[in-house]
């Protein structure tokens, strides 16, 4: 009976030995860079003169008090791609030079691709209210996702558990959960109109709308002022309707926001204060 387990054991560790291993590459090669930043992090800063006015001091002084930069915001993507495998192909090409922390299968499998504390290449160029490198603060989630499907029951779950265990990490203000549409209007469109927002707002992940029945609006009420208020961009306010649109009213739409699209900015407007 001994030498028969043994035999099954010995059969399974070949098994898994020589079982196929597609990212063994590129997973050597995330641990290589993720070892040179952590020598970069060990070495004791050095002094550099910028002008002959500065005076260099006798010893280095380290401080005992820091700890690592911690993401404040969360983007939401869809990858625009075929299928997952598609998406991690992508994500593991020096190439391409795009990433993100974490991608979601429809099937609801969870891939974190980076640590949560190293800066992905998931938002490119965008503005959300004072900041311009969104990069730097924030954590990105892809959705498997063409754009022109619904998102699966089993997806949201997964994104729903993921979003619970981050704003509780990392202390991420409920306001900060976005769409990468939010960030960069008129250049990106995710998340589709088909993302439920409301449900992720429900549960304590961004901002929702109160009935609007019997709203009346301000005869002073400004809605560019208010768009830049929640955190839009406007270098381009027909974009930042168009992105505000999609995200609250589900809705992908041109043109000035009609009196009622109004009335629930204003309702926004009061979250965000």
């Amino acid at each position: 009976m001994t030498k028969y387990f043994s035999f099954i054991v010995g059969v399974a560790f070949l098994w898994s030995a020589c079982a196929p291993r597609p990212f063994a590459k590129t997973n050597q090669a995330y641990k290589k860079q993720a070892n040179v930043l952590a020598g970069d992090l060990r070495k004791t800063p050095v002094y550099v003169s910028l002008s002959d006015s500065m005076k260099a001091p006798e010893t280095w002084v380290g401080t005992t008090n820091f700890g690592l930069r911690k993401p404040n915001a969360v983007i939401i993507h869809h990858t625009a791609q075929k299928s997952c495998e598609q998406t991690l192909a992508t994500f593991t090409k020096k190439s391409t030079q795009v990433s993100a922390h974490y991608v979601i299968c429809e099937d609801g499998t969870l891939y974190h691709m980076l640590n949560d504390y190293l800066r992905a290449w998931h938002a490119g160029s965008g503005k959300w209210g004072g900041q311009t490198d969104i990069n730097s603060s924030s954590i990105g989630i892809e959705l498997d996702n063409d754009g022109t499907d619904p998102f699966t029951e089993a997806q949201l779950n997964s994104l729903m558990g993921l979003l619970a265990s981050l704003k509780k990490t990392y202390n991420i203000p409920t306001a900060n959960f976005m769409a990468h549409g939010d960030i960069a209007p008129g250049r990106k469109v995710d998340p589709s109109v088909l993302f439920p927002w409301k449900l992720l707002a429900d549960a304590g992940y961004g901002f929702w709308y109160d009935d609007t029945t019997s709203v009346e609006l301000p005869a002073d009420f400004n809605p560019s002022y208010a768009l830049r208020i929640i955190g839009y961009d406007l270098s381009n306010i027909s974009n930042a309707i168009r992105a505000f649109r999609r995200h609250f009213l589900a809705a992908e739409a041109e043109g000035d926001l009609t009196e009622a699209e109004k009335k629930v900015l204003f309702v926004l407007l009061k979250k965000y204060l």
